[in-house]
């Protein structure tokens, strides 16, 4: 699947989202619970976690209060499968304890391990934002993972589950980078520094939260569980130019020449002042260069991650290339339920599901697996047949989409 950014910023148009917020103010946009039905769910959280050997201390990380739990506290030492290397793996039962306790977790660098993960990314990269990484937040209600920080990308925050309410302060970093000169600071100096308080926003599913890079913020899980999905977007920038130039000052002799030896001397120190000029003049003429210029371009246009693409059969020429994405045939697989009220209603001999547009008729079967269903999260074809046999389960899944109930995920 692909989303653009006009899908992602809707009903806002792009171009007054450029002209108004982009680099230079918090924006939140409000959404229908299904617009982001497909990009993450707890049936996908809980298939990502049981694979227990891709996880390490780094990638899957627990909170509890503010307060990062220790790596040994709910991990074991375990050894690599593809090296003899040690690592720390995460074990259910331990984290399953740190759960009940309130503990977040923090699932990093998720943004190619499902396709609706990855279609955020591409929305954000495709528009030439920069290299969009996310990581997955899920808390539990009236438990703070971090407190007020800023970070050192922009923040584009998707509501998947649940609710959580953010608070957004006055205070902005001066467009910090991921450096021990920002990351050494302490939180004393992030309460300082924060401000006051801007803005509390509460994000329901479907709703966007974009922060510019080094703007102030911190969030509480104001349902039950609440689960987002935070995409950092790194954009190039002057630090890049510095580095593509220095690789091409290594074919400049004068570069590669000593500098003028420091005796204390007045000349000595002549000397060097004339040398650094002369490097700084010819950096400035380097600059400027066109061949410098369409390398850095080059770069900018192509600041992205590389996911997907792959068709090993159709590489082979053993099967006809998979279809173009958004052409799938649907697999009528899991599916969302988008809370709403909805619920089955007698009238006499009759069945209606009950919803806030109207009603959908239904037999006395159908009745009993749309109660059962909408008690649920997500739901699969396969569970409802297995669950409720003398149910259409494809009749009734396509009545439940038509109706809004339900999202393909």
């Amino acid at each position: 699947m692909t989303m653009t950014l006009a899908q992602l910023l809707a009903p806002m148009p792009v171009e007054r989202f450029f002209a108004e917020y982009h680099d230079r103010l918090p924006l939140h946009l409000k959404g229908d619970p299904a617009k982001f039905a497909a990009v993450f769910s707890w049936r996908q959280i809980n298939r990502l976690l049981d694979m227990t050997h891709a996880w390490s201390s780094h990638s899957l990380q627990l909170v509890l209060d503010g307060k990062p739990i220790a790596a040994e506290e709910y991990c074991t030492r375990a050894t690599g499968r593809d090296s003899n290397a040690q690592l720390m793996q995460p074990v259910t039962a331990r984290v399953r304890e740190w759960v009940q306790k309130g503990a977040s977790i923090v699932m990093n660098d998720v943004d190619s391990l499902t396709p609706g993960l990855a279609s955020v990314s591409h929305a954000i990269e495709s528009a030439g934002l920069g290299k969009a990484q996310a990581n997955v937040y899920i808390s539990w209600q009236s438990h703070k993972a971090f407190p007020a920080h800023y970070d050192t990308h922009d923040v584009w925050a998707v509501q998947v589950e649940g609710e959580k309410t953010w608070n957004i302060w006055e205070g902005r970093a001066d467009w910090p980078i991921s450096h021990p000169l920002w990351r050494s600071q302490d939180q004393a100096h992030h309460e300082q520094h924060k401000g006051k308080l801007r803005a509390k926003i509460l994000m329901k599913p479907g709703d966007l939260l974009y922060l510019p890079r080094g703007w102030y913020h911190d969030a509480l899980a104001e349902a039950p569980a609440s689960v987002h999905v935070a995409y950092g977007a790194h954009a190039p920038n002057g630090m890049d130019v510095m580095n593509i130039l220095l690789e091409r000052v290594l074919y400049e002799t004068v570069f590669r020449q000593p500098l003028p030896r420091q005796d204390g001397s007045a000349a000595a120190k002549f000397a060097l002042t004339q040398r650094a000029g002369q490097l700084g003049a010819r950096v400035a003429e380097l600059a400027k260069d066109p061949k410098v210029m369409a390398v850095l371009e080059q770069y900018v246009a192509d600041y992205r991650f590389q996911r997907g693409g792959n068709d090993l059969l159709a590489w082979r020429g053993m099967a006809a290339p998979a279809a173009a994405e958004g052409e799938e045939a649907a697999e009528g697989g899991a599916f969302r339920v988008i809370p709403g009220g909805a619920k089955p209603v007698r009238r006499g001999a009759e069945w209606v599901l009950k919803t806030a547009t109207g009603t959908v008729p239904l037999n006395p079967a159908e009745a009993e697996a749309a109660q059962w269903l909408l008690a649920r999260p997500d739901i699969t074809e396969a569970e409802l047949k297995r669950a409720h046999p003398a149910a259409d389960a494809a009749a009734l899944l396509a009545r439940l989409r038509e109706a809004g109930l339900l999202a393909a995920t």
